[in-house]
């Protein structure tokens, strides 16, 4: 009796053994692939089209409200948002809606003549730098481009020397 009974007790380890590696197996690889598998790029890189060069008045800024397929880890999402658009006599620049220092919308005070964020007070002229407040730099720009009489902008932002 007592070989039979260790045979058994012995069967029921293995089973319950073999019951944990699989429960192990069934948590460890979700988070494993979570972990090791790098999701989708947030940037598409495809351009959208914005503006109509055409429309936009030389030297006023205008908040321009677009389309945009954005990626968010594995999620592909259409969603509305704004970029600030001024036309100058050589280029057009496409600045991002948030402001540098702790990302909230800003707006273009016709009055004082810049972009003003009301959360911190900074201030920015018409081609993005700081001129005064917490800001720590410059508007972020997008990466653009006209084609077409078309301003066409990317979600990458370029890359401004203070």
């Amino acid at each position: 009796m007592d070989q039979a009974n260790h045979s058994r007790r012995k069967f029921y380890v293995t089973v319950i053994n073999l019951v944990g590696a699989v429960i192990t197996a069934a948590l460890a690889l979700p988070a494993a692939a979570y972990l090791l598998i790098k999701p989708t790029s947030q940037d598409t890189g495809e351009f959208v089209e914005v503006a109509d060069l055409n429309q936009l008045v030389p030297g006023k800024p205008e908040e321009v409200l677009y389309r945009r397929t954005r990626v968010d880890g594995w999620k592909k999402m259409e969603e509305k948002t704004t970029t600030w658009v001024v036309k100058t006599p050589d280029k057009v620049i496409a600045y991002a809606p948030s402001c540098t220092h702790l990302g909230c919308a800003y707006h273009w005070d016709e009055e004082i003549q810049s972009f003003l964020c009301p959360c911190h007070s900074s201030v920015f002229a018409l081609d993005g730098s700081v001129v005064s407040g917490p800001a720590p730099r410059p508007l972020d720009r997008f990466v653009s481009k006209t084609v077409g009489g078309k301003l066409l902008i990317s979600q990458k932002l370029e890359k401004v020397n203070t």
